[in-house]
């Protein structure tokens, strides 16, 4: 048992806890990790119970705690029954993404998985918060970050999307973008291809507008900012292509051309991620002084308690920050 990882449990009056929860009891059969579920005593228990569990997470009191499942309870206990989206249950989840970004730094988890939040329910209950990605971005003391999306489809195929802006209102995105931060993109996306192993890390970026601009006619950007990056990284010694027209360049990846796109906004990355990997999808924040993952879905109020949810995306993203935590692992040695 030479990694331990942190698992908070996310809105609990969403399918945080049991998605985590049933992940984590299919996940740690085979990984050997122990892990650290931050979170609230009392779902945990319910979950636990409800879901026939043959183990219990103890306390954890530090590092040295034995065992392999533990408990960290870093906010006010929750009551039981709360409606969808309660101000309590928002605000107990900031505090343990908070909580786990701590033990992180400090040494005592190698890496962290994050279950769903809802963004509009931490903000109503008063908390300064745009997403996981900048809270936790804002927490390490670093900008330089960006999402990874990244599953495969049946057949095995892998699309891995890194996005250069990430939540923003789609009339935002041509003024957010910036050759400095597409560059530090496909700078990520590079170095995230050997950070899992990938034999080649070739990069393909994206066009904002229809056609990659259509040499100007459609619109300036490619030639003025994405285009600059695009030659700034290669300058670098990085393998990268662009601007290509969108709709054309996720079936030249999915065919094998290439290792990772760069997007330039949310849902140009995100709509062709989820078509093909809706269930296994996973979310790696690039760029972090830690492993982060989480799955690539929300906290899904309407199927919250009614013991259905699907854990495939957060046992993928369980799987993920174990296999890239013993890659770092294995450098250090």
């Amino acid at each position: 048992m030479d990694l331990t990882l942190g698992v908070a449990l996310g809105d609990v009056t969403g399918i945080g806890p049991e998605v985590a929860l049933k992940a984590l009891d299919q996940a740690s059969a085979a990984d050997g990790c122990r892990y650290v579920l931050l979170g609230d005593r009392g779902q945990v228990r319910a979950w636990s119970e409800r879901l026939g569990l043959k183990w219990e997470a103890q306390d954890y009191i530090g590092p040295t705690s034995r065992g392999r499942f533990f408990l960290h309870e870093p906010a006010e206990a929750l009551p039981a029954g709360m409606a969808a989206g309660d101000p309590r249950a928002a605000k107990a989840a900031v505090a343990w993404l908070r909580a786990g970004a701590e033990l992180c730094r400090r040494g005592e988890l190698d890496a962290l998985v994050t279950a769903p939040v809802n963004k509009a329910a931490i903000v109503r209950a008063g908390e300064r918060f745009v997403g996981q990605t900048e809270f936790l971005s804002e927490l390490a003391g670093t900008r330089r970050t960006a999402m990874m999306l990244l599953g495969e489809d049946d057949r095995g195929r892998a699309l891995r999307v890194v996005l250069a802006t990430t939540h923003l209102p789609l009339r935002g995105v041509a003024d957010a973008l910036s050759r400095e931060g597409i560059q530090l993109a496909i700078e990520l996306a590079a170095a995230a291809c050997a950070d899992l192993g990938l034999p080649r890390a070739r990069v393909a970026v994206c066009g904002l507008n229809p056609h990659a601009g259509e040499s100007g006619l459609l619109g300036t950007e490619e030639e003025s900012v994405i285009a600059p990056a695009v030659v700034g990284a290669r300058s670098r010694g990085i393998e990268v292509t662009g601007p290509v027209a969108a709709d054309t360049l996720f079936h030249q990846v999915l065919r094998g051309d290439y290792e990772v796109v760069v997007a330039m906004y949310h849902d140009q990355g995100l709509a062709p991620l989820k078509m093909i990997a809706f269930e296994n999808g996973v979310n790696w924040t690039l760029g972090l002084p830690f492993i982060r993952t989480s799955p690539d879905h929300g906290t899904a109020y309407d199927l919250a308690n009614r013991g259905v949810a699907n854990p495939s995306s957060m046992r993928a993203a369980l799987e993920l920050a174990v296999r890239l935590a013993r890659r770092k692992q294995g450098s250090r040695r």
